[in-house]
């Protein structure tokens, strides 16, 4: 059993910077991928970034690619997510998820969700 709780989220302009933290409990964290998924008023959940277990091998969406880093601390059983050039496209509830297995996009696979953080982005 894992659970996970977001933190960090909130009101920021486009251009800026937010840092979400996941924090897991659990002794086993270091066996699970971990990642991001966000979901918009209206919209599906989608995928934004995965890290494998390890922490080795990261996957980011397109959309996000070469502004949000993900990074994680197996030892302090947390996982960060640094968001820089925000826009208002970003705005979203932003989801901490884990899941035994590689890195998919697929929201089914991810077994624990966090409670979800809401990240608004203004113009």
């Amino acid at each position: 059993q894992v659970q996970l709780v977001e933190s960090g989220g909130g009101l920021v302009q486009a251009g800026g910077s937010l840092r979400l933290s996941c924090a897991a409990s659990g002794r086993t964290f270091s066996s699970y991928t971990m990642g991001w998924f966000r979901q918009a008023p209206g919209k599906e959940r989608e995928f934004v970034v995965g890290v494998s277990s390890s922490g080795t091998s990261t996957y980011y969406a397109d959309s996000v690619k070469g502004r949000f880093t993900i990074s994680r601390d197996n030892a302090k059983n947390t996982v960060l997510l640094q968001m820089n050039s925000l826009k208002p496209e970003d705005t979203a509830v932003y989801y901490c998820v884990a899941a035994r297995g590689l890195v998919t996009y697929s929201p089914q696979r991810y077994d624990y969700w966090g409670q979800g953080t809401q990240v608004t982005v203004s113009s």
